[in-house]
């Protein structure tokens, strides 16, 4: 939706402090930001205020210094760090003769230039087009309302409205789209479900090398770099697991300070692979100093999607830039009940392989359940997936009709089909369950 200039745009950063606000060292990652947009930071307005400025968010004499360096640099664009309402931003452009583009309008952007599926490309123009809805202003009156005389009248309606009407009409037909998108992925879900396969989401904030992680543990090529939001379509792939078989992995968008709300509803269907999964693994940069907030923003917006209640594995990763790497890398941490809740790796020098295959077991098995359970001939599809999951060890025909299985499989496995097959909780007769 933006025309984009060859060279990276020169762009000049405003980010003001308030006592309840963003603090300083959130204008770093909007600096990084900028960059993974494209643009080319050649300067920065800074200042404390109270509260927004009615009219121009950052008050007169700011704007005055604001325009003076816009023609000193020559810069292209002016980036907000806030969120500028559509009249600000209107007069802010007046008075500065120049583009301003707030927060949430450079991670739209930074999302229309990564998305590559169609899915992903109908969830960005979504979120873009609920933006620019509310900023639309009149560009030209031709066409004005009806007038008399021949030859005179109008459509009924002016440009203004007619823009917006075009909006919700696209709109609406992106949303049908994506409703089918979403049907589509809930039958891959449900499919998974059926067959018992343990599904785990990667989720973090953005850059804390999650594809990274991804490519290590199941082998692929998803696109990695050392940038804000390089992966934003999700990936899944399947992993095999000794004594759980085949598991899904998910290599889901990073999150960050502030996520636009716009972009939290329009991937909604997309993020419900989170909500479903049976365990997310929380990708921490060991390395960063904000590490412990940039969790808590992760876990807010888990609550958002309601994706807050699903078991987490911290996921500690670029340990090795740290300086006391020796001790902590290949280690992990467990809880009171024995479950693995924290491990320390390298994903990108490959190191903690052993601690990571150890923790996904510890938390995808947990209890391994063993009995004898007797099938009717009505229960063959209850059979066959026992068979799928390798937890058959041992069959016997019932003179009756059907049959008697022995089993062993874990406690999730076994509870997913449990609520698949609500009369076999009743019917196994459990030798033991012992803890993997």
């Amino acid at each position: 939706m933006l025309e984009r200039p060859k060279s990276g745009e020169r762009a000049i950063l405003v980010h003001i402090t308030f006592p309840h606000g963003v603090d300083r060292a959130d204008l770093r990652e909007f600096t990084e930001l900028a960059i993974a947009a494209g643009a080319y930071p050649v300067a920065t307005v800074t200042g404390v205020r109270d509260v927004p400025d009615a009219k121009y968010f950052i008050g007169s004499g700011k704007i005055d210094e604001l325009f003076h360096l816009i023609q000193g640099e020559k810069a292209d664009v002016v980036l907000f760090n806030h969120e500028l309402s559509p009249a600000q931003e209107r007069n802010v452009e007046k008075k500065i003769q120049c583009r301003v583009l707030s927060r949430t309008g450079l991670i739209l952007d930074i999302f229309a230039q990564r998305a590559r599926t169609f899915e992903g490309k109908l969830q960005v123009e979504l979120a873009q087009l609920e933006h620019l809805s509310t900023r639309l202003v009149r560009g030209w009156t031709h066409l004005e309302r009806q007038k008399g005389g021949i030859g005179l009248r109008g459509p009924g309606e002016t440009q203004l409205e007619t823009d917006r009407r075009l909006i919700r009409v696209r709109i609406k037909r992106i949303q049908d789209k994506l409703e089918k998108v979403a049907k589509q992925r809930h039958l891959s879900r449900r499919k998974r479900q059926r067959e018992a396969i343990p599904t785990v989401a990667l989720v973090g904030y953005t850059n804390a090398g999650k594809s990274t992680l991804f490519n290590w543990l199941t082998g692929s090529d998803a696109f990695v770099a050392n940038q804000l939001f390089a992966t934003l379509d999700p990936t899944i792939r399947t992993l095999q697991l000794p004594q759980i078989g085949n598991i899904v992995l998910v290599d889901t968008v990073g999150f960050i300070r502030q996520l636009p709300h716009q972009l939290v509803n329009a991937f909604r269907a997309t993020l419900e692979e989170t909500r479903q999964a049976d365990l997310l693994l929380h990708v921490v940069d060991a390395h960063d100093e904000a590490s412990t907030a940039n969790m808590e923003h992760v876990n807010v917006v888990l609550r958002e999607i309601g994706a807050d209640e699903v078991p987490q594995l911290i996921v500690y990763n670029k340990v090795d830039l740290q300086k006391d790497s020796a001790k902590k890398l290949n280690t992990h941490e467990k809880d009171v009940h024995g479950n693995i809740i924290k491990v320390w790796i390298s994903a990108l020098k490959e190191v903690g392989s052993e601690v990571m295959g150890e923790a996904l077991l510890n938390r995808l098995c947990g209890v391994m359940v063993r009995g004898t359970l007797p099938l009717s001939v009505e229960q063959g599809l209850l059979r066959a997936q026992l068979y799928e999951l390798d937890a058959v060890l041992k069959e016997t025909v019932n003179p009756e009709g059907g049959c008697i299985l022995e089993i062993q499989l874990s406690k999730m496995q076994w509870d997913r089909l449990c609520r698949q097959h609500s009369e076999v909780g009743q019917q196994i007769v459990i030798v033991k369950a012992v803890e993997f």
